[in-house]
């Protein structure tokens, strides 16, 4: 039975681990996406045209 306490303190352990590695990811901009503004311009975006039909 102990065991099941150990195991679950460094379950907790090492979820609280990864939460703070992701927030300081996201903190610092890891995620920041740098490279699709820059190539957006080469795509041509399609035009919806609205009907008054509908």
């Amino acid at each position: 039975m102990s065991v099941l306490f150990i195991l679950i303190a460094v379950s907790l352990v090492v979820a609280i681990g990864f939460l703070m590695a992701f927030l300081w990811a996201t903190k610092t901009g890891q995620f920041d996406d740098d490279y699709t503004p820059a190539i957006r311009i080469l795509f041509e975006e399609e035009k919806h045209e609205k009907s008054g039909t509908e």
